[in-house]
């Protein structure tokens, strides 16, 4: 492992005179250089550009005194070294260009030279991740000036820093934020989803799964947390993404896991696959439930061991991946039906999160319906908007019980694409609103399956209590059944059956109410598992 050293160029410390005095006192840049029991191969040293012939000095005493260390000049600028917003956006700028290989490099963040400013914005970027090492702290020797001095390595171990944490909260913010798009949501449960997911992005690297239904962001949250990751260097391959609901009988073991040459009738040349090109990156297997039995104890293994037999092959590969998995089925289920292997749901069910449909995140309606317009004025190079009347007229139908949002946050992108793409002059009038929710509700109709809520509730209910109920306790009981089936506990069911009756209450008791209804039919809600 090669040994890099990151640092600022000391404008005081370091300017110590171009004749031979300078060799007279202590220089932190120089004396980084000048130890024996610390070799480093490179040093990266920042600075403005007014001190490139200080620079260039620095450089060549290096060389002087460590022929094997290579020095790289990078260019900074900042008026105000003492401006902390300035700094620190100038040496994040720095990180995220720079191309950190962790596999074949250590990094060390010298922390001596600077203003103050410079020396904590280096730390916080190093705490951050952004900066992948460790810090150094060099100096100067206690009486022989000449000597090269003393340092120390410092490893930061973030369980020391409960009590600070706050100050660093900016970046979980903005991790937060690029998760979700930039857009300001309100919803509870999600904001909640987002923040864990945030953390869990930047400190873990084991199987995340992320369940709810079509159409609710899974794909592109799953694109967001790589890309997160690679912010923070946490990653240095690709994203390879797949839905496993394409891959069938001996194409799905050869899409995955690759294929020797001559496996099967037609393989007429090698194939990696895609867990090998996902090789120190991420694999995101969209619903990852359509997997084959085979394919899944595979996979595990994979997962558990970074090991796997390519298609036709006696010699094992490896690949050092972190797998995203996305579901709409409830994989538990399956597992009780024999679809899916028990053991591979438990390795993948550390870090579960179901993201709720847009029909559950009402709240956060408009601001997606102003995301989806930003969307299309970047792709369509021109500004859209609603008129005030239309807006009105689309909000109105959009919170009504007929927009049934089936497709969730697909069928608001294509709704408003629809509109943009026929708005005169770039307003969305109320005629082309009226014509938009015509065409929205024929799809949806089009697409509703017959819905019999009686014999539904023909399948929970005593056959001496389900003929004596009204038309409307079966519609009722329907609609609970439906809820309880998708929910994984009682609790979550409430959530979501009394959505906006509990933001009015004091103490939010959803599975009592909720065991309340049921009594009421002498059920519970283990009969809908």
């Amino acid at each position: 492992m090669k040994t890099v050293a990151i640092s600022l160029l000391g404008t005081m410390l370091d300017q110590r005179g171009r004749g031979r005095k300078r060799w007279e006192k202590w220089r932190p840049t120089l004396s980084l250089c000048q130890h024996e029991d610390l070799l480093i191969d490179r040093l990266e040293l920042i600075f403005q550009p007014s001190f490139q012939r200080l620079a260039d000095l620095v450089t060549e005493d290096i060389q002087r005194v460590s022929p094997e260390t290579r020095v790289q000049h990078h260019h900074v600028e900042f008026d105000d070294p003492w401006d902390f917003e300035q700094v620190y956006s100038s040496l994040l700028d720095f990180a995220k260009q720079y191309s950190f290989d962790r596999e074949k490099e250590n990094y060390l963040i010298h922390i001596t030279t600077g203003t103050h400013v410079a020396q904590i914005c280096l730390f916080l970027l190093t705490e951050a991740l952004y900066l992948p090492g460790r810090l150094i702290q060099t100096s100067p020797p206690s009486r022989d000036k000449t000597a090269p001095g003393v340092y120390q390595i410092i490893d930061l171990d973030i369980s020391k820093y409960d009590q600070i944490a706050s100050r660093y909260s900016k970046e979980h913010q903005e991790g937060t934020v690029y998760l979700k798009g930039g857009i300001e949501t309100k919803n509870r449960e999600f904001n909640r989803v987002i923040a864990q997911l945030e953390k869990i992005s930047i400190n873990s690297d084991d199987p995340i799964l992320l369940t709810g239904p079509t159409g609710a962001g899974k794909s592109l949250l799953a694109k967001r947390i790589y890309h997160l990751k690679q912010q923070r260097a946490r990653v240095k391959g690709q994203l390879v993404e797949v839905n496993c609901a394409t891959l069938r009988g001996e194409n799905a073991m050869s899409a995955l896991f690759g294929h020797k040459k001559g496996a099967f009738t037609g393989a007429a040349t090698q194939r990696a696959g895609l867990l090998l090109e996902a090789n120190d990156g991420v694999l995101f297997l969209d619903e990852i439930g359509e997997l084959g039995l085979d394919e899944q104890a595979m996979l595990l293994r994979a997962i558990e061991d970074k090991n796997f037999m390519p298609f036709g092959s006696d010699t094992p590969v490896s690949s050092n991946f972190q797998l995203i998995a996305g579901t709409n089925h409830d994989l538990f289920k399956d597992v009780r039906e024999g679809k899916f292997r028990e053991d591979l749901l438990a390795r993948i069910n550390l870090w579960t999160y179901r993201l709720p449909g847009l029909k559950e995140r009402m709240e956060d309606f408009e601001v997606n319906l102003e995301y989806e317009l930003e969307r299309f004025a970047v792709k369509a190079g021109s500004l859209v908007s609603f008129n005030k009347s239309a807006r009105n007229r689309y909000l109105k139908f959009a919170y009504s019980p007929e927009a049934t949002w089936s497709a969730n946050f697909r069928d608001l992108s294509a709704s408003i694409t629809r509109m943009a793409t026929l708005a005169p002059g770039g307003r969305i009038t109320e005629a082309v609103v009226k014509e938009e929710i015509e065409r929205l509700n024929h799809d949806w109709r089009s697409s509703r399956h017959d819905w019999n809520p009686k014999a539904i509730t023909a399948q929970y209910l005593d056959s001496d209590l389900h003929p004596k109920l009204d038309l409307f306790d079966h519609i009722q009981l329907a609609g609970v059944a439906q809820i309880c089936k998708q929910s994984s506990s009682m609790a979550e069911a409430g959530r979501l059956l009394f959505d906006q009756s509990r933001t009015a209450k004091k103490s939010q008791n959803d599975s009592h109410r909720l065991r309340q209804l049921l009594t009421k039919y002498d059920l519970k809600f283990s009969d809908f598992e």
